[in-house]
């Protein structure tokens, strides 16, 4: 039977994606779960995966298309009798789609025709670029399935001749995701699609979202006890500086509801549950799981959907679910001996909360005498759309008093 292929809504804050990039062409078969496009939202790039086997019979949206959520960019066979059924053959690309594309309006429009007369497929994207830049496809491997020429394999090409025509030395090794171009004083290559992903979305969020900035010193002598004590009397789930960060940050939100917020274009959102998101180093990059419900979470259920989502993550297991949602992210850098860390707001985002190590410093004490202190760093970066300095100054305050007085964050 005929069915829709939609562009998702990948997040409460999604209202458009771009294609980035088809997977499978008209006529070919495919089987559950299998990649059949990717979708960039305002955070990163998904593959979107096929809910049962199929035939992907027709293709009306191409890549590079920015696209509302919900608009049809084609229809596949899903193999079941019902009115509306259509043959799995290769059926012609809409002569309007394949026309915004810049290619012929058939199906050959997706693959490129090698001087030898074989035909390799080119995704749409890819054939666009190299139009745009000169390229013959005729001297490219693609790195994709079966051979398929991509973007970034006409990017490497770019970068390769733009490099010869400077008369720096080229590596000439055919291009493939790993492959480098080695120029005379270093080593350079193709970024991957999450490290051009995660650059694009930085890069715009930087010139786009007013950034403004508090910093705060946290007293933490009394979590490092409450800490001590408790993963000395159990085994079970360690818990870490960070699980307190996180928790007095939820109890925070929930306190104070007015900066739960999120500036989108149809206007300021307000968020009903107290999600953070957790910054956390991969082999693929910093990736942001978001916790569900901190603010109601006792300090052990806070820790163990903590874990849980660091494993994931580390395992390359994360779903696009799993990074939706929530108005602050906290990113703790503490480990690396750093006072200060100014973050950039991800996208989405209204906040995020930079943490440092702790300091033992002499402050005076009431009486003058010089006490040590053991104090962190946090600097809160804001965005000045849906929050001012008073309101942050305020949310910061309700985190430090939380992480000072850490006995409240073991009860939700």
């Amino acid at each position: 039977m005929r069915r829709e292929l939609l562009v998702p809504k990948l997040g409460l804050t999604m209202s458009e994606g771009v294609l980035v990039e088809w997977m499978v062409q008209p006529g070919e078969a495919f089987k559950a779960d299998q990649g059949l496009f990717v979708i960039e939202s305002e955070k990163a790039a998904n593959e979107i995966g096929a809910e049962a086997d199929g035939v992907l019979l027709e293709i009306t949206a191409q890549a590079g298309e920015t696209l509302p959520c919900g608009t049809v960019i084609g229809y596949w066979d899903d193999g079941l009798v019902g009115e509306g059924v259509l043959a799995p053959s290769a059926p012609p690309v809409p002569a309007h789609a394949a026309a915004a594309a810049g290619a012929a309006p058939m199906v050959a429009a997706v693959a490129a025709t090698v001087p030898s007369g074989q035909r390799i497929p080119v995704t749409p994207l890819a054939r666009r670029l190299a139009a745009q830049q000169g390229v013959d496809l005729g001297d490219l491997t693609g790195s994709g399935p079966r051979g398929r020429i991509r973007a970034r394999d006409v990017l490497a090409k770019v970068e390769r001749l733009t490099l010869a025509g400077k008369g720096l030395e080229v590596n000439n090794t055919q291009h493939s995701s790993s492959a480098t171009v080695a120029p005379a004083h270093g080593a350079l290559r193709a970024p991957s699609n999450l490290e051009r992903t995660v650059a694009q979305r930085l890069t715009a969020a930087k010139q786009q979202v007013p950034h403004f900035y508090l910093a705060v010193e946290a007293e933490m002598s009394a979590v490092m006890a409450l800490r001590g004590q408790l993963n000395a009397a159990q085994t079970r789930q360690r818990l870490t500086l960070n699980h307190f960060v996180l928790a007095a940050v939820g109890q925070a939100l929930k306190a104070m509801p007015e900066v739960n917020r999120v500036w989108t274009d149809e206007g300021i959102l307000s968020l009903d549950g107290s999600d953070v998101g957790m910054a956390v180093n991969t082999d693929k990059g910093l990736l942001v799981p978001v916790l569900r419900g901190v603010g109601r979470q006792p300090l052990g259920a806070l820790a163990q959907q903590a874990g849980e989502l660091i494993g994931r993550a580390q395992a390359g297991r994360l779903g696009s679910a799993d990074m939706q949602g929530g108005a602050i992210t906290v990113s703790n850098a503490g480990m690396h001996d750093v006072t200060y860390m100014t973050s950039i707001i991800n996208p989405g985002q209204s906040m995020i909360l930079g943490v440092g190590s702790i300091r033992e410093v002499f402050r005076p004490d009431e009486s003058g005498q010089p006490v040590i202190r053991r104090e962190m760093g946090m600097v809160l970066s804001a965005d000045h759309r849906v929050l001012d300095g008073v309101s942050g100054l305020k949310f910061l305050k309700l985190v430090v008093q939380a992480l000072q007085q850490p006995m409240g964050l073991l009860v939700a």
